[in-house]
């Protein structure tokens, strides 16, 4: 099966080919494609190089998939020409997501609404990903009413610009600057612009999608904040059910729910971080426990690889859905 990665020098475009390696999918040939100034340059999969090409070139190599992760722009303007070459596209950028003919997948939640006819597949944003995942069996059993999010995102979901600051403040060296301030020692409580109701994008994409993917009747209120970590994205989560739980059962759902693990011995200090998250394709999920100030109400602690299950793993896995179902 031919597979076009389409932003294939970036951090996420690189770390698809790295979960594609890893999770054997299978790829008799791969398709580097990236911007005119990339082509060319060569990327390494499974020891052999292959060559970066154009967007038309790609077309015209028809590919079965092609991931996408290039940006939002890129995605609007091409992946309508990808899809109309009958190449099906899951899409990292935000550009389709909330497009009501499109769907939007976490493969554990909602793979199952697929069919051979979906040539646009939107992935959605990475700390949603990650919040549904833990969300959807306790949505199952006691039915998710509101979610206060707040998170803790590492710089890699900015890119390698964000990166490169971060190091490059740690040494003490003056360069180029992803963020308006600093971000070493600092915690910055804007991620993407500000609309107009003063939340920026980033919590509405939270807010918006949760209820896309699970239930248009969840309330979700976010606060996104970027910290100076690599290793992932973390997030406090508030959430009211409709029905009363159980403090053991909701331990029992979480540690049996596809693509999660359980890491909460508090007497032991165990709980999830983004180090030990890093290079993991699962959601962690700890500090489970009562909000006392209110009934039916828990708080959690999730974290995950953002550049993993939160784009890179999320995407294979929607494409090795495809695969398994004869979709492609």
């Amino acid at each position: 099966m031919k597979v076009a990665v389409v932003g294939a020098t970036g951090l996420v475009g690189t770390k698809m080919m790295q979960v594609l390696e890893e999770r054997n999918f299978p790829v008799t040939e791969l398709i580097p494609v990236a911007s005119e100034k990339s082509v060319g340059k060569e990327v390494l999969y499974k020891g052999r190089r292959y060559k970066v090409v154009g967007m038309q070139t790609a077309i015209d190599m028809k590919p079965a998939i092609a991931l996408f992760s290039a940006g939002g722009g890129t995605s609007l303007e091409w992946a309508p020409l990808f899809a109309a070459a009958g190449i099906t596209v899951i899409d990292n950028s935000s550009a389709w997501r909330m497009d009501p003919t499109k769907k939007l997948v976490v493969p554990e939640i909602n793979a199952s609404e697929l069919t051979i006819s979906d040539k646009i597949i939107a992935n959605p944003n990475c700390s949603t990903i990650q919040m549904v995942v833990a969300l959807n069996p306790l949505h199952k059993k006691y039915k998710v009413k509101r979610v206060v999010v707040s998170t803790y995102q590492s710089v890699t979901g900015t890119g390698v610009k964000a990166v490169e600051q971060l190091m490059n403040e740690r040494k003490g060296i003056k360069g180029e600057m992803a963020y308006p301030y600093t971000i070493d020692l600092n915690v910055i409580p804007q991620i993407d612009v500000f609309t107009e109701n003063d939340y920026t994008k980033e919590e509405m994409k939270m807010v918006n999608e949760t209820k896309k993917i699970m239930d248009s009747s969840i309330r979700v209120t976010s606060t996104t904040v970027r910290i100076p970590v690599m290793g992932g994205h973390s997030e406090s989560v508030n959430v009211e059910f409709e029905n009363e739980f159980d403090l053991n059962e909701v331990r029992e759902l979480l540690n049996s729910a596809p693509g999660l693990i359980l890491v909460d011995d508090v007497k032991n200090k165990k709980y999830p971080m983004p180090m030990d998250a890093h290079d993991k394709d699962e959601v962690f999920v700890g500090r489970v426990r009562r909000d006392e100030t209110q009934p039916k109400t828990l708080n959690m602690w999730i974290v995950a690889d953002n550049l993993r299950k939160g784009a890179a793993t999320n995407a294979v896995q929607i494409a090795e859905y495809l695969v398994e179902n004869k979709l492609v």
